[in-house]
């Protein structure tokens, strides 16, 4: 490390603090009590009053903390402090009182040519599950893949996507055409959400097995508003377990529209083509996937009608493991 560097970092350590002794600067910067002493003098020449108390327990002290500059992020480390906002999410943090008061401090402080790449990190990005008590999970890298920067950059840029992707057990990369919805943490592992368009489905593909990323050249755009229709026929309120399953998996096109400050209330509402078996059929586990915490405003009646049998089916195979498991316990 550089000396200016050095003693830049060494400001700002003693300035957050009342008191400090040169042998915690030494533990700090790992350099020794002759460099410390001679780094602290260089301060206190450069304006920093500073306090000495000789003795065992004596030490320096800060009389003000208004001397240093205001501190100015990089566009990379400004995205980091963001990312790590967004990732407590699922947490309760303490004097916290509102979350989205503080996320629009985070974006007020970048610059205008960085604000709107923020407000778009905060749909694009989800966290799950992202504090699991797992001790394999504790001890991960706070680094994430190298191509994730990458990616994330060239999606701000263009959803539609070209990437070599390695799949498990496999020697080579096969390339792929995607279009990404959603970039998403759980327990450690990052993925994309993506449509992949030369398999004409919805796939999710881990970030660590992806080899190399470039923006597509082709225009997918005007495929996947084709797809979209502009009436929806299923409408659903979420709740907070719904809306976390719904980030793990969710048909192609359909998005959160959150309901409340701490997005623990969301909406969905897209089109299903009710004569499309395999489409009603998909939807059909989907919705049973996302467990209760649901409430249904407009249904196809079909699709409603499919449920039911598809609950009826299920009740009846559980009717048949408790005659099983009482003729066991009468024998």
């Amino acid at each position: 490390m550089k000396k200016t560097e050095r003693v830049n970092l060494i400001m700002r350590y003693i300035n957050n603090r009342a008191k400090f002794t040169i042998s915690e600067i030494q533990n700090e910067f790992a350099i020794s009590r002759a460099t410390a002493i001679r780094d602290i003098q260089e301060i206190e020449a450069m304006g920093l009053p500073l306090v000495t108390e000789r003795g065992r327990a004596g030490g320096y002290f800060v009389l003000q903390n208004e001397y240093l500059p205001a501190v100015h992020f990089t566009p990379d480390e400004l995205r980091a402090i963001f990312i790590s906002f967004m990732a407590s999410k699922n947490s309760q943090l303490p004097f916290l009182k509102n979350r989205k008061n503080i996320a629009e401090k985070l974006i007020g402080i970048a610059p205008q040519t960085q604000q709107d790449a923020l407000v778009e990190m905060e749909k694009l990005i989800f966290f799950d599950n992202t504090n699991p008590y797992n001790p394999s999970i504790l001890e991960l890298s706070d680094a994430a893949p190298a191509i994730l920067n990458t990616i994330i950059s060239q999606v701000l840029e263009q959803r539609h996507l070209e990437i070599s992707y390695l799949k498990p057990r496999s020697e080579e990369a096969e390339n792929r055409e995607i279009f990404v919805e959603h970039i998403y943490n759980t327990n450690g592992i990052w993925y994309l959400d993506c449509y992949d368009v030369g398999k004409s489905a919805k796939r999710n593909f881990r970030v660590d097995r992806i080899q190399a990323s470039k923006l597509s050249e082709k225009n997918i755009k005007k495929f996947v508003k084709s797809e979209e229709k502009e009436i929806p026929n299923l409408i659903v309120r979420l709740g907070n377990s719904a809306i976390q399953r719904f980030k793990r998996q969710h048909p192609f096109g359909a998005t959160l529209q959150y309901l409340d400050l701490y997005q623990q209330t969301a909406k969905i509402e897209f089109y299903i083509e009710e004569k499309n078996q395999r489409e009603l059929d998909y939807v059909m586990d989907w919705l049973l996937f996302l467990g209760d915490d649901l409430v249904y405003e407009e249904i196809p009646q079909i699709l409603l009608e499919n449920i039911k049998q598809r609950l009826k089916d299920r009740l009846k195979v559980f009717e048949k493991i408790e005659k099983v498991d009482f003729q066991r316990k009468s024998t």
